[in-house]
């Protein structure tokens, strides 16, 4: 992973698949929950709405599939197979090694589109939910990503200017917000493990 030139004065981190290589977990969370509402969720499909609202996909699945997921219910089942598999979960190396090796040094937020619950249990199954000085998660803001929204309000609450800070993303529309924010960004490329 190579971080663009230029003096940070903050990183913005996003939680899964960049932080914490969580996709392939949340694929198979996403899969089994989907098959239990009469559906199938395919792993190419999953990682190219990688970003996107749950909302959102479960409207689509609906809407292609014919089914009626109940979102509420859903979500919450989609959670409890998610985490009984989080002793399963790891960190991302290089981005672990680069909040190691940098913590202390310029001030960290973890920005996520996840629900802060969700998120907190995944930084804590990896050892790292002490290292981030601010958390923004889906409850935080309005727009989701590609909106810029969530990067500006990690930003305001770090103090730190947007052109000042660097955005670590795994995703199409997390580097879109990142660009949106006026952010550079750098972008991590976890294991995509095929279970």
């Amino acid at each position: 992973m190579v971080l663009p030139p230029g003096d940070f004065a903050a990183y913005l981190f996003d939680c899964d698949g960049t932080v914490v290589d969580s996709m392939p977990l949340h694929y198979l969370a996403w899969r089994q929950a989907v098959k239990e509402w009469g559906g199938e969720l395919d792993e190419e499909v999953f990682y190219a709405w990688g970003g996107r609202p749950v909302a959102d996909m479960v409207a689509d699945l609906n809407s292609q599939q014919g089914l009626s997921i109940p979102l509420k219910a859903f979500t919450l089942r989609r959670e409890e197979l998610y985490r009984a598999m989080l002793p399963k979960l790891t960190a991302v190396p290089e981005v672990r090694q680069i909040i190691e090796q940098t913590r202390g040094r310029i001030p960290f937020a973890l920005v996520s589109g996840g629900a802060r619950d969700s998120v907190t249990a995944s930084l804590t199954a990896v050892g790292l939910s002490d290292q981030f000085d601010v958390m923004v998660c889906a409850d935080d803001y309005t727009r989701a990503k590609p909106d810029p929204e969530a990067f500006l309000l990690a930003a305001k609450l770090l103090a730190v200017p947007p052109e000042s800070c660097l955005v670590f993303e795994d995703t199409d529309m997390g580097i879109q917000a990142a660009t949106a924010a006026g952010m550079a960004s750098v972008r991590v490329i976890s294991r995509v493990s095929h279970q």
